[in-house]
């Protein structure tokens, strides 16, 4: 058994945790809430660029061009790229683990095939830099800071190249979207070759472009790929606070639960201590 010093030791380090998953919480509440509009003001747009290269798409002849740019080319999906974003830190729950978790098995299921990983955040990046995975990028310390349009124009750019050079034939995008303070899904999706979402002629409507369809196509496919990054980026960014968040809030809670427990075990053997003390004086009283 325990005696008091141990246990008051225990105690007091159990406040001291407690005390610093606070002030996590704390401090995640408040990265979430300017993340969070982050995402809010950019769905819209991400949604617009995606609605207008639809309705390009379908106002043009089937024998057009544009069909045939280098960013559209589809080729047999041998050689694939996985754009993996996680966290630079951990104490966010099942966060990182979720992507980790999803990428470990797509691996697993496509072992005829040449996978390379490129990685945004340490965490992801660590974890498969063990398991003797082909990381041919990564970038590590972005999200110390809120994220910005640059950086992840430099990573579209990266991406745009290395399909440009025939180094992959697909390139996909895995991080956590943004659902609330409590969820957070992982995504997964088709990055290159852009598949824009073809409307319906019937149903169109017949905007007036002042470039042609094909400058416009040139000019839009890069920036849609630099939207796509970006939005995964700050999505990843909000998931991210907000799984601490809700990690630090349980972790407080736990450590309460304990400093309880304990506490009324400290009482308890306290008790017994005194107890113990009064039947011996008693029974030296009764000797004498």
């Amino acid at each position: 058994m325990p005696n008091l010093i141990d246990l008051r030791r225990r105690i007091r380090s159990v406040k001291n945790t407690q005390q610093i998953t606070s002030a996590m919480k704390m401090v995640s509440a408040a990265k979430l809430r300017r993340a969070q509009d982050r995402v809010i003001a950019a769905r819209p747009y991400a949604s617009l660029m995606r609605d207008m290269l639809g309705s390009i798409l379908v106002q043009l002849p089937e024998d057009s061009s544009v069909f045939e740019h280098e960013l559209l080319q589809r080729r047999e999906e041998k050689r694939i790229a996985i754009l993996l974003i996680s966290a630079d830190k951990g104490l966010c729950g099942a966060f990182n683990s979720n992507v980790v978790r999803f990428a470990t098995r797509f691996l697993s299921e496509n072992p005829d095939k040449e996978i390379t990983l490129q990685c945004v955040g340490r965490r992801g990046r660590d974890f498969f830099h063990r398991k003797r995975v082909s990381i041919t990028r990564e970038w590590v310390n972005l999200f110390a800071r809120p994220i910005e349009f640059s950086q992840a124009k430099q990573i579209a750019a990266d991406l745009m190249q290395s399909f440009r050079e025939n180094e992959t034939d697909v390139i996909y995008l895995l991080h956590n979207e943004f659902k609330s303070a409590l969820a957070q899904t992982v995504v997964f999706r088709r990055l290159l070759p852009i598949q824009p979402a073809e409307g319906d002629k019937s149903a169109a409507v017949d905007y007036i472009y002042e470039q042609p369809p094909e400058t416009l196509f040139e000019t839009l496919l890069p920036r849609y790929i630099e939207i796509n990054v970006y939005q995964g980026m700050i999505e990843s960014a909000a998931a991210e606070h907000a799984a601490r968040m809700t990690a630090m809030d349980a972790a407080t809670r736990n450590a309460g639960e304990v400093i309880d427990k304990l506490t009324l075990h400290l009482n308890r053997v306290r008790q017994a201590s005194i107890t113990k003390e009064l039947i011996e004086v008693v029974s030296g009283a009764e000797a004498l």
